[in-house]
C-alpha cells in the first residue's frame, strides 16, 4: 500500500477538522509501515498519583489509528471508530510524553483494522496495547 498524505499535510488536516485537540498530539513519523504519534504530556492529562490517565492514552490510540488509516485513504473527516479494545499494562512514567506506534493491519473497502502500542518516551516496554477498527465512508477517494 502507498501513502496518500504526508505527515505535515496530515497535521494541518487534523488541526482543521479537530481544532479542540490542536497541540495535544504530533506526528513523529508516518510511513506505509508505521506511524509514530506523540501525546504531549500535560497537567490536564494526569490522574491522581501523577500518571497519564486512561482517557488520555485512549485518545492517543484512537487518533493514531485514525491518522494511520488516513495515511492510506487520504483526508476523510467522516471516518469513525467502530471498535476499540485497549489493555493498560503498566503505569506511564510521570513527566514523559506517551508515544503511539500504530500499524494498519488490514485496509478494506469499508473497514480499517489498526494495532497500536503505547510507550512512555524512552522506555522499551509498552504501557498499553490497543486494537481499533475504523469505518471508512463508501465515498472516500481511494482510487
Amino acid at each position: 500500500m502507498e501513502l496518500k498524505i504526508a505527515a505535515e499535510e496530515m497535521t494541518e488536516f487534523l488541526n482543521e477538522v479537530f481544532p479542540q485537540v490542536k497541540g495535544m498530539f504530533s506526528i513523529d513519523s508516518l510511513s506505509a509501515e508505521k506511524l509514530v504519534m506523540r501525546l504531549h504530556e500535560d497537567e490536564k492529562h494526569l490522574r491522581p498519583g501523577g500518571t497519564v490517565s486512561g482517557p488520555a492514552m485512549f485518545s492517543l490510540a484512537d487518533v493514531a489509528a485514525y491518522v494511520a488509516t488516513m495515511g492510506f485513504v487520504g483526508k476523510e473527516a467522516l471516518a469513525v471508530t467502530t471498535h476499540c479494545s485497549i489493555d493498560f499494562m503498566r503505569k506511564p512514567e510521570a513527566g514523559k510524553d506517551v508515544l503511539a506506534h500504530a500499524r494498519v493491519l488490514k485496509l478494506g473497502k469499508t473497514l480499517s483494522v489498526t494495532d497500536v502500542l503505547l510507550y512512555s518516551e524512552g522506555s522499551p516496554k509498552p504501557v498499553a496495547h490497543a486494537s481499533l477498527t475504523y469505518s471508512i465512508p463508501p465515498f472516500a477517494n481511494r482510487a
